[in-house]
């Protein structure tokens, strides 16, 4: 996937536009992405389903805190929890939930190598000319 924003996708989402009805949910959303420890959560959850024991130590937690965030990533439609025998096992609740994550990192990215959206299709540089999308490093390696 490139950095440009304006490259059009087949797989792209229809975009919805952003009402008063809706704002306050996205942002809700939005504010549940702004803790480390969830989307630590959120990146183990994108590589598979996890038991809640497993999960708090493979993110580093204490269990009755990764419980806490996950009460409220379930409760916010984020993930999913199935219970199976004496342990609940957790996942992603959608793919749209695992693109929110990688278009956050593909723009965490795109800031720390300066890159800034142009002409659909190219991405440029503050410093000089467009590269492809998909030829960030390639380009900057070339200045």
């Amino acid at each position: 996937m490139g950095h440009a924003a304006n490259t059009p996708d087949a797989d792209a989402t229809p975009r919805t536009r952003l009402t008063s009805e809706n704002a306050a949910q996205v942002a809700t959303t939005l504010q549940a992405l702004a803790t480390p420890s969830r989307l630590l959560i959120l990146a183990r959850l994108r590589e598979g389903p996890c038991a809640a024991t497993e999960l708090a130590t493979s993110v580093g937690m204490e269990q009755s805190a990764c419980s806490h965030q996950l009460r409220l990533l379930r409760n916010l439609g984020l993930i999913t929890g199935t219970r199976q025998g004496r342990s609940v096992v957790y996942a992603l609740h959608d793919n749209h939930v695992a693109a929110l994550l990688d278009q956050a990192l593909y723009h965490v990215e795109h800031l720390s190598l300066g890159l800034t959206d142009a002409a659909e299709g190219t991405v440029a540089r503050p410093d000089g000319p467009a590269a492809q999308p998909d030829e960030p490093q390639r380009a900057l390696a070339e200045s």
